[in-house]
C-alpha cells in the first residue's frame, strides 16, 4: 500500500487495484503544483494508507515540492515530511555536481544534496573503495548531517527508507532562508513554540532559481530549468536487426555518451520471441531480454526515451531507423 508520484502519474495501488491520476504535463515543483495538492488530497482521504512516496524526475529541486505540505492547510492536517530521500549515482555524481549552468539556472544535483535527509549512494560496483571516499568527501562538504546509504542495484533495506523520522524544518531553513514564505514560517515558528537559527548551512548562488514559487507567491526562491536539457522519445513499429542495433548503441555511447542523462526502452529484435529492454546512464549501458514473450497478435513497436543535454530528435531517429531489420 505504498503511493509513488512522478510528473505525469500519481499512481494509488491497493492489493489487485490499481488508480491513475493524470497531472498535467510539466514540472511538479513547478506548474503542477495546483494538481499535486488536488491529488495528494484524494489520497489522503483513504484510510489505510500506510506512506505516500513521491519520485520526482533526476532534474527536479526538492524543496519546492517539499513546500507543498506546509503550504496547504488540509494537506498539513493530513500528512507530514518523514524524509528526503536522495538516490546518488556513484560513478557520475562528480561530474553533475562540477557542472557548469546559465546564468540563473540552478544546479539540480548540489540542490538535491543539499535538501537531502538521507543520502542513497548508489551504484557502488562500478567505483572502487578509493572513489567511493572522494564521492563521499564531496557530499558532506556539501551536506553535512545526511546519514549515507551505499548500495547496489539500488538494494536498501525499506527501514532506511521509510518511517526514518528524517526531516527537520529547522535544517532546511538553514540551507534556504526563503524555504517557507514570512507568514507559514511564523506559523511554524508559534506551533513549535521556538524561533529558527539561519547562522550557518549550504548557500545557494545569486539567482539561484526566480520563477517557480508555491502558487506565485510560497518563496522569494524559484525553479528554472537548464533549457538544454531536453527529452527525446521514439516510438516506430517493427523488427530490429541485433548486429545494428548493437554499431547504434556503440556509435552513440562514444559520441554522445556524455550529454545523456538517462535512456531506456523496451524492443523488438528480429528473431527473439521475448522483449528486449535497455537503460543506460552517460556510457554506462545495460540490456537484456524479459521473460514476457510478445503475443502472437501483439503489434512489435521500439519505444525509447532519451533524457540529456542538445539531442537532436531528428537525427536520433533518422540514425535508429537504420537499425530495423
Amino acid at each position: 500500500r505504498t503511493v509513488g508520484v512522478d510528473d505525469a502519474l500519481v499512481r494509488k495501488k491497493f492489493d489487485s487495484q490499481e488508480e491513475i491520476f493524470e497531472m498535467n504535463n510539466g514540472c511538479i515543483c513547478c506548474t503542477v503544483r495546483g494538481d499535486l495538492i488536488r491529488i495528494l488530497g484524494k489520497i489522503l482521504k483513504k484510510k489505510n494508507i500506510d506512506a505516500i512516496i513521491i519520485e520526482t524526475t533526476g532534474l527536479a529541486d526538492p524543496a519546492p515540492v517539499a513546500q507543498t505540505f506546509f503550504m496547504d492547510e488540509k494537506i498539513k492536517s493530513l500528512a507530514r515530511i518523514d524524509g528526503i530521500l536522495t538516490v546518488v549515482d556513484a560513478k557520475h555524481i562528480i561530474q553533475h555536481l562540477d557542472e557548469e549552468k546559465p546564468d540563473g539556472v540552478e544546479n539540480e544535483a548540489v540542490e538535491q544534496v543539499a535538501f537531502a535527509d538521507r543520502l542513497l549512494v548508489n551504484k557502488c560496483d562500478l567505483v572502487d573503495e578509493e572513489y567511493l571516499g572522494v564521492v563521499e568527501a564531496r557530499l558532506r562538504e556539501i551536506n553535512r548531517d545526511a546519514p549515507f546509504t551505499r548500495s547496489t542495484n539500488s538494494v536498501v533495506p525499506l527501514r532506511k527508507l521509510l518511517g526514518i523520522g528524517g526531516f527537520d524544518l529547522d535544517r532546511h531553513l538553514n540551507i534556504d532562508p526563503d524555504f517557507l514564505p514570512k507568514e507559514a514560517e511564523e506559523e511554524e515558528k508559534s506551533a513549535h513554540g521556538h524561533g529558527h537559527g539561519h547562522g550557518h548551512g549550504h548557500s545557494h548562488g545569486e539567482g539561484g532559481a526566480d520563477d517557480c514559487a508555491v502558487c506565485s507567491s510560497s518563496s522569494k526562491k524559484g525553479h528554472r530549468h537548464d533549457t538544454s536539457t531536453k527529452s527525446v522519445g521514439i516510438r516506430e513499429v517493427g523488427e530490429l536487426d541485433m548486429n545494428k542495433l548493437n554499431e547504434w548503441i556503440g556509435t552513440l555511447l562514444k559520441e554522445r555518451g556524455p550529454d545523456i542523462y538517462r535512456m531506456k526502452g523496451v524492443l523488438a529484435i528480429s528473431g527473439m520471441k521475448n522483449k528486449f529492454v535497455f537503460q543506460g546512464v552517460h556510457m554506462v549501458f545495460d540490456g537484456k531480454p524479459l521473460e514476457v514473450e510478445w503475443e502472437v497478435d501483439e503489434v512489435k513497436e521500439n519505444k525509447m526515451i532519451f533524457i540529456g543535454k542538445k539531442l537532436d530528435a531528428e537525427e536520433l531517429k533518422a540514425s535508429f531507423m537504420e537499425c530495423l531489420a
